[in-house]
């Protein structure tokens, strides 16, 4: 079965936490993206349950192969998408919200020409 957006969403999330600090745990999950301890519990569970993270006995999110390569590809298509917002004169505040918005329902073959696209004005 197909990971969901907010599913997505953890996993970037999580990926973003862990650029920023080595560790990341459910509470630093639930203060970034502004969600309660208990539905962010839920939905680390349900992540934890379908092989896309693992967690030790501190409480430490660590990704499975399956589940960082999710994270880094919505993280990348955040990047590319905004990015190119931002040179066609959106600005930075839509081009984040509708980049996190287009990043979960993109083809790859459009992600891909838009990603061709932007090389042009590298």
């Amino acid at each position: 079965m197909a990971l969901q957006e907010s599913g997505e969403m953890y996993l970037e999330t999580i990926l973003i936490l862990s650029k920023e600090k080595n560790t990341v745990r459910a509470v630093d999950v639930a203060e970034f993206m502004g969600f309660s301890k208990p539905s962010v519990s839920r939905a680390l569970g349900k992540l934890r349950e379908d092989k896309y993270i693992i967690t030790d006995k501190d409480g430490y999110i660590a990704f499975t192969e399956k589940g960082r390569k999710i994270a880094e590809s919505v993280y990348e298509k955040h990047v590319v998408i905004t990015d190119l917002l931002k040179n066609l004169g959106v600005d930075d505040k839509t081009a984040e919200t509708d980049a996190c918005r287009i990043e979960h329902v993109i083809s790859e073959t459009t992600f891909e020409a838009m990603m061709k696209h932007a090389e042009k004005f590298k």
